[in-house]
């Protein structure tokens, strides 16, 4: 009989089977479509992944796959983006959220690579921070999908789940990601923003999600289900 994993328990428990849970949400987000940054992770590009990412923030993945290709057939570089005409730039990306600021904000982005960083993505969370217009959330995908190096990517699906599951007992994405830097694995840093992005848009959503679905119900805290399908 497997225990339950109950609202209310310790921030973390060790009795918490994350790398069972990790393994079955692995297999089961394969028949879900792959978050559109991922498609360009694969392509070795970090400054797509890097500009992929910045679009996507509150915006669907249809809206930003589709903005993200219009773009980049006519700008793909830091140097094209740059000295692209602000008003272009703004129609070849609409309608992501915040259109007009992102297309400032990309435009800063590339110009700062190119004064700073010789055109090229920092590799170094650090000091991709340091640019105006990236956060943690991006700082962090950019890290682990593009140089495939050790980061933990919270968006809210990450920072939603893990807090249902009563895995962490946090109040906003980034307190979710140092409790996880804290004691999710490591081998895990990297996949578990993919897998629970996934999860998270097709099965467990935020109101309502589908219990009678998940493989993993069984050791689910639900923490805030107030109903479920």
């Amino acid at each position: 009989m497997v225990k339950r994993y109950k609202v209310g328990m310790a921030i973390g428990q060790k009795s918490f089977p994350i790398s069972r849970v990790v393994a079955i949400l692995r297999k089961e987000v394969k028949r879900f479509k792959e978050p559109i940054v991922g498609i360009y992770a694969r392509q070795n590009a970090p400054f797509l992944v890097l500009i992929s990412t910045l679009l996507s923030l509150r915006t669907k993945d249809k809206t930003t796959l589709e903005a993200s290709g219009r773009l980049f057939a006519v700008a793909d570089s830091p140097k094209k983006i740059a000295v692209l005409p602000l008003s272009k730039l703004e129609k070849l990306i609409f309608p992501v959220g915040f259109y007009r600021n992102k297309a400032v904000t990309l435009k800063h982005v590339s110009q700062v690579l190119i004064d700073e960083y010789r055109g090229k993505v920092p590799d170094d969370l650090d000091e991709l921070l340091k640019i105006k217009g990236v956060g943690r959330k991006t700082a962090n995908l950019v890290i682990t999908l593009a140089f495939n190096k050790p980061g933990i990517c919270v968006d809210i699906h990450v920072h939603r789940i893990t807090n249902r599951w009563g895995y962490v007992n946090t109040k906003n994405p980034q307190e979710t990601e140092f409790k996880l830097r804290e004691i999710l694995p490591k081998s895990h840093w990297i996949e578990i923003n993919d897998i629970l992005v996934a999860y998270g848009q097709n099965l467990c959503v935020p109101v309502s999600p589908h219990c009678s679905q998940c493989k993993i119900e069984k050791f689910c805290g639900k923490k805030d289900v107030k109903k479920s399908r």
